[in-house]
């Protein structure tokens, strides 16, 4: 019931603003921000080399882990034969390795991790020219608002075709045409 309410009242807002910005001569352009990196090369080539140091990462995540049920199954199997202190050394050495996993998933992939600092690091940039880019249009073109309207961010419940912007976008990234 609350999403119904939310919903609605998202609904009377945006006709509040097209009809006001109708009124009022407005102009608003929306753009597709994931297709925009998809097709712009920087961004490719940016993602290629995420991809990259992901996949390298992932395949030393799968082999410590390969290597920590290894170890585990020769325990189990040579358990029974132990005595205590070998048994609790050997649990301890099992630990250890499964904590050193959990060290190294979190220092590559964990929210503050090696692959989040070069994502930022190589994306800022592209998505600083890209923001660039759209102001220029905004600009030129006299729109007041742009919305992103993409997979993930639904901004822009509908839009007509001949205001989005994200094509003229992509064209001046690819001819490199940022001020």
């Amino acid at each position: 019931m609350k999403q119904l309410t939310f919903f609605i009242v998202i609904i009377m807002f945006s006709l509040l603003l097209i009809g006001s910005a109708t009124a009022q001569g407005l102009k608003i352009g929306y753009v597709n921000s994931s297709k925009i990196l998809q097709e712009y090369p920087e961004a490719i080539e940016a993602n290629k080399k995420l991809d990259a140091m992901s996949k390298q990462w992932q395949a030393q995540l799968e082999t410590m882990s390969r290597d920590l049920q290894q170890k585990y199954e020769d325990f189990q199997k040579k358990e029974p034969l132990l005595k205590d202190d070998e048994k609790r050394v050997q649990r301890e050495e099992l630990v250890a390795l499964e904590q050193r996993g959990v060290q190294f998933r979190q220092e590559k992939f964990g929210n503050d991790g090696e692959l989040a600092v070069v994502t930022d690091s190589l994306l800022r940039p592209i998505k600083q020219k890209v923001m660039s880019i759209i102001q220029q249009i905004a600009k030129e073109e006299k729109i007041q608002f742009v919305f992103d309207r993409n997979e993930q961010i639904m901004v822009l419940l509908y839009g007509e075709a001949k205001y989005d912007y994200t094509n003229l976008v992509i064209d001046r990234l690819k001819r490199g045409k940022v001020n």
